[in-house]
């Protein structure tokens, strides 16, 4: 499979070919990379501490659902109809793209465009993670740990980044053992309360 071009390239060139743009074209013309356009979108919420408690749980599973349809193979995200119409306002898209090209390139050299990513690994990490954010837990740092571990996925993916992809997965596989080992303890607690 041939490299594929970084997710802002791509969107800057259909910016500038067509006069209108609909959310439509720009799933058509990024393909699999919109699935990291959606996990940051779901899962930049999550960081902001007050909010996260109420948004975690939605957000947390839309992400099972989309990592589902990644490793599943579906070639974007379901998006209904209704949005898929929408236009996109040329000026704010590329100033937001600015914002996010800024902190993206802080974190990684120039290397030309990314391999693609194994679609079922990377959207089974996805879904698992978006089920321990999803997960009402009373931990510190419980919705904000796999938040930001969801957005080093959703960069990973949008930008075609392998090695983000595994320090996300290798993070994931950290919260899982976090939590496993907080429900122990949390049983242990509870267990000797009662006896």
């Amino acid at each position: 499979m041939a490299p594929r071009r970084p997710f802002f390239s791509l969107l800057h060139d259909l910016l500038d070919k067509t006069e209108v743009v609909r959310l439509e074209d720009l799933l058509a013309a990024a393909g699999t990379q919109t699935y990291g356009l959606l996990i940051l979108f779901l899962a930049l919420p999550s960081l902001v501490p007050g909010i996260n408690a109420g948004l975690a749980p939605a957000g947390g599973f839309a992400l099972v659902a989309a990592g589902i349809q990644m490793a599943r193979g579906v070639p974007h995200p379901w998006v209904p109809r209704r949005l898929r119409q929408v236009t996109l306002h040329k000026g704010r898209v590329k100033g937001a793209l600015a914002k996010v090209e800024g902190f993206l390139d802080r974190f990684a050299a120039d290397t030309g465009p990314g391999l693609p990513l194994n679609r079922v690994w990377t959207g089974a990490a996805v879904a698992w993670t978006g089920f321990l954010l999803g997960l009402p837990v009373p931990l510190p740092f419980g919705n904000i740990l796999p938040a930001a571990i969801l957005c080093l996925f959703g960069a990973a993916v949008l930008e075609q980044r392998p090695a983000w992809a595994w320090a996300a997965a290798l993070a994931s596989a950290g919260n899982t053992a976090y939590f496993i080992m907080s429900f122990r303890l949390v049983y242990r607690g509870v267990h000797a309360l009662w006896s």
